[in-house]
């Protein structure tokens, strides 16, 4: 029997990490949903009903030897994780691979991958039945939305508020904002930035009533329909004992160079939860995931952890629909814009979901 692992939280990083130490850990993946979520592909799923049925993968694929405990982990400690259900699973190493919260319909709500079909099929019918549509925020999801519901619903009128003066914020390259606003602006989406609401909608986002709102500046907006696109909670309260020291106000998890959680010398933590100062996507919690494989590895063959992990630069992918968008990667002399035939190629295209079919071993879709 080998030292165990348990992994709290099946997202991006936990399933990579997890696929990567199957063959030589025992390896307990913890999360109470009945399946891996490939939310970067969520919000074509939310247009396209095709799409949404190939988003999910069943975690039993990753795993040779390894397991998936389907519960919610309540306290994690040094020891091992207590879960909602009783559990306790006790662990040689511990990985927290929570990853963060997120509105919907960017990650679905629901732990239960046949509720979540159904609850994107009722807002599917609803924005098809919507000519006016408000986004609140434009981040790459606000945009990314605004992309899918334009393509699939080309007379659908898309309002994006957001009270920043520009899109995605301001670390960007302005080539990379203004080849995603002249595209969205091409496509008849209306940027109204720079000022915020006055009040939020007077109905729940994803529920067809009509409604008006108006902003700070004294833009009216009248829709049939609104979703919130901003707002991301990192989840990690479950944290107990010395590693709860570790947990920032904000809810990141402070971890050093070699992605260990501060304060103990078994237990890391990759992807979102953490304070790693990069920006948060699918990405990095699978570059994590190699360096903590490493150092597992390392640390159960009686060495020290040895693999730093080196934060990413602001590389950012934003699909405009499957044939437009605009991305920003590192190159040769420094960041570079990509225009929409390469963002299509590398992202927009398949949203990467040829990568996670292969990650769990089902046939290419």
């Amino acid at each position: 029997m080998g030292s165990t692992v348990a992994i709290v939280g099946g997202g991006y990083g936990g399933v990579a990490l997890a696929r990567q130490l199957d063959p030589d850990f025992d390896v307990v993946l913890i999360d109470p949903r009945d399946a891996f979520v490939h939310a970067v592909a969520a919000l074509r799923g939310l247009v396209d009903a095709d799409w949404a049925q190939r988003i999910y993968f069943g975690y039993e694929g990753l795993f040779t030897r390894g397991r998936h405990l389907r519960d919610r982990a309540v306290a994690v400690e040094s020891g091992g994780v207590a879960t909602a259900g009783g559990a306790w699973v006790e662990a040689d190493y511990v990985v927290l691979a929570t990853g963060s919260s997120y509105p919907y319909p960017a990650k679905p709500d629901t732990e239960d991958s046949a509720d979540s079909l159904t609850r994107h099929a009722g807002t599917r019918a609803e924005l098809a039945a919507s000519s006016r549509v408000l986004l609140l925020g434009a981040g790459p999801v606000g945009l990314e939305l605004a992309g899918e519901i334009t393509e699939q619903w080309p007379d659908t009128e898309v309002v994006v508020v957001d009270p920043a003066d520009d899109v995605l914020g301001g670390r960007y390259l302005p080539e990379l904002r203004r080849s995603l606003s002249e595209q969205l602006t091409a496509r008849g989406v209306r940027l109204e930035l720079g000022s915020a609401l006055t009040a939020p909608p007077s109905v729940p986002p994803g529920i067809r009533e009509p409604f008006s709102v108006t902003t700070e500046s004294g833009v009216r907006i009248d829709a049939d329909l609104w979703f919130r696109c901003y707002g991301v909670v990192p989840l990690s309260d479950m944290l107990r004992g010395e590693l709860a020291a570790a947990r920032r106000p904000d809810g990141h998890v402070e971890v050093d160079e070699y992605l260990r959680v501060v304060g103990a010398s078994n237990v890391f933590a990759v992807g979102d939860v953490t304070a790693v100062p990069e920006p948060k996507r699918s990405k990095a919690a699978s570059d994590h995931a190699v360096v903590v494989a490493a150092n597992i590895r390392a640390l159960a063959a009686g060495r020290p952890a040895e693999e730093v992990y080196r934060p990413g630069g602001d590389a950012v992918l934003v699909p405009l629909g499957s044939t437009g968008g605009a991305s920003q990667v590192p190159g040769p002399d420094g960041p570079m814009v990509l225009g929409a035939a390469e963002t299509s190629r590398y992202k927009g295209d398949d949203l990467l979901l040829g990568r996670f079919a292969e990650l769990f071993g089902a046939p290419a879709q």
